[in-house]
């Protein structure tokens, strides 16, 4: 469910007060831990975290034009969501950021990179922070063009055979 919310103001806005109070609890802890170099706008109809084309300006390999993401809150039809790219196909991260959660008590429902919630009760905040802090620019871009290098080449294509007269 895309906002067309242009500005984390008007978007925070147009939710329901109990959203609301939840959606900006995780957005002060995200803020909290940000790294320098990091920026926060909308992006993709979401509260997003990302790095910009002044510090990488090549931009999101998807659609050049939109600068790096690397998290994102938003709240969906069903359900709010912590969107953690910075989990997202890093082993490493990934098995701190479940560890630290494990330890809470609390039960996870994360996809890929998104952390699932109804309730802001259901999350281990300290443990989306962590996370958060844990990843300077440098490191995300470096991964990620890294994971992008990583994709298989296209098969190479045979040169036609001339049969000789």
């Amino acid at each position: 469910m895309q906002s067309k919310a242009k500005t984390v103001a008007q978007y925070l806005h147009e939710l329901p007060e109990d959203r609301r109070q939840a959606i900006q609890a995780v957005r002060e802890v995200v803020l909290k831990n940000l790294n320098k170099g990091f920026e926060e706008g909308m992006q993709y109809g979401m509260i997003g975290y990302y790095v910009p084309h002044s510090v990488y300006p090549d931009g999101y390999h998807c659609d050049t034009s939109k600068p790096l993401p690397f998290a994102s809150i938003a709240s969906q039809k069903n359900h709010m969501a912590v969107y953690l790219m910075c989990v997202y196909g890093h082993p490493e991260n990934e098995k701190w950021f479940r560890q630290e959660w494990d330890k809470t008590g609390k039960k996870l429902d994360m996809g890929k990179s998104c952390v699932r919630f109804k309730k802001l009760d259901n999350l281990a905040l300290d443990a989306i922070g962590g996370v958060i802090k844990r990843v300077r620019v440098k490191d995300f871009i470096d991964y990620y063009e890294s994971a992008i290098k990583r994709k298989p080449a296209k098969p190479k294509t045979r040169a036609k055979r001339t049969s000789k007269k």
